[in-house]
């Protein structure tokens, strides 16, 4: 599907399809590329599990790295890597990204694993601290707090593998695994952001997606129907991935499960491209992202 011809909407990107296809003419295997070896970003966040069990099976000749959202967003634009599982507002950040697949990870309620910690009422934050390995909470943080009580605090970094008494802030953020594992109990309030941002917002949430470079020179459909292929097989393996993960968490069976079946889910449809094109023009509006969004936000979903 031809780009929309409005260069001035994010969403131009996403027409009304499942899947991208963003111009790439080779037909090359989804695990090579013109340069070489394929480089793939990762996260190994039990949030995203479904959309990276059984990767390195699908692409076995591929080098696949994991680490950190943001780190992969900065490996990406660096050129370090070709394809990878990035936060949803580097997107916006980079207009040459291409969105490779309707694998992502997205709710549309609470979402468990990314929250916000107020030890003072919502009203009266003066400081904020922001867990360095998130950039869309980071955002989404920013933005509720903005339109829902006219604030924007002083912002204040929370280093990775930070803990929540190492902030010496009115809200603390943090995302992941160890969100779910810290006990709501003596805070003045807990916000879950996904459930926050759906009650406002009423639209879905996504965080993150899988994203390339525009010089990749594999052939687009079939990078998008491996990703979507292993994203199909994590979601019948949820119960494999909670017997590996949720000891290892410190988390239940029940939790566990619970987390990645009805907090989350992985297909970047309808609702999910109304709810990122609103979140694009609020992080315009606050400017939380280049004062021009990338045009457009993805080429088609099929």
């Amino acid at each position: 599907m031809a780009a929309n011809a409005n260069r001035n909407s994010p969403l131009d990107r996403c027409a009304d399809d499942d899947r991208c296809s963003n111009g790439y003419t080779s037909n090359m295997q989804p695990d090579a590329t013109t340069h070489g070896t394929l480089r793939i970003g990762a996260v190994s966040y039990l949030n995203s599990k479904p959309l990276v069990h059984g990767l390195a099976e699908a692409v076995p000749h591929a080098e696949i790295r994991y680490d950190l959202p943001s780190r992969l967003a900065d490996d990406l634009a660096s050129d370090r890597l070709d394809v990878a599982l990035v936060p949803i507002v580097e997107y916006f950040r980079q207009p040459e990204f291409r969105l490779v697949s309707n694998a992502c990870v997205a709710c549309r309620g609470p979402v468990l694993s990314v929250k916000l910690f107020f030890r003072t009422p919502p009203s009266e934050v003066k400081q904020l601290a922001l867990d360095e390995g998130s950039r869309t909470s980071a955002a989404l943080a920013q933005i509720l707090l903005a339109k829902l009580y006219n604030l924007r605090p002083q912002l204040i970094p929370l280093p990775i593998g930070s803990r929540l008494k190492d902030a010496d802030a009115d809200a603390v953020l943090l995302i992941g695994d160890r969100a779910m594992q810290v006990d709501d109990a003596g805070h003045h309030e807990v916000w879950d952001l996904g459930d926050r941002w759906c009650r406002w917002a009423e639209v879905p949430f996504v965080f993150a997606a899988w994203v390339a470079r525009p010089d990749l020179t594999i052939d687009a459909a079939t990078l998008a129907a491996t990703l979507e292929r292993v994203r199909d097989a994590g979601v019948a393996s949820i119960d494999l991935i909670v017997a590996d993960e949720a000891g290892r968490l410190g988390l239940s069976a029940h939790v566990a499960r619970e987390y990645l079946t009805s907090n989350l889910h992985f297909t970047l449809g309808s609702g999910e491209q109304r709810g990122m094109e609103h979140f694009a023009k609020l992080c315009h509006e606050l400017r939380l992202v280049a004062s021009t969004l990338p045009t457009p936000l993805c080429s088609s979903l099929r």
